[in-house]
């Protein structure tokens, strides 16, 4: 599958997405939908890898934030 026909496919069934690139050999789509996140990664020999991200559907406030800082910050 080629980027413009994912990308074609998802504007037709309404997903929201953007488009931008990790990784020099492939163009990376990320797509939202409700309780989903996806990265669709087509990689420059036409291959396709994609990462589903599925919340548990729990929601936090701001306190979260300090923890997610203090796990994931460079300054560790």
């Amino acid at each position: 599958m080629t980027p413009f026909a994912l990308i074609a496919q998802l504007k037709a069934a309404g997903i929201h997405h953007g488009i931008t690139s990790v990784r020099d050999d492939a163009i990376l789509i990320e797509a939202s939908v409700p309780g989903e996140r996806w990265e669709i990664e087509v990689f420059a020999d036409g291959h396709v890898e994609i990462e589903r991200f599925r919340s548990d559907g729990e929601i936090q406030d701001e306190a979260a934030l300090v923890d997610l800082f203090a796990r994931f910050s460079d300054d560790s």
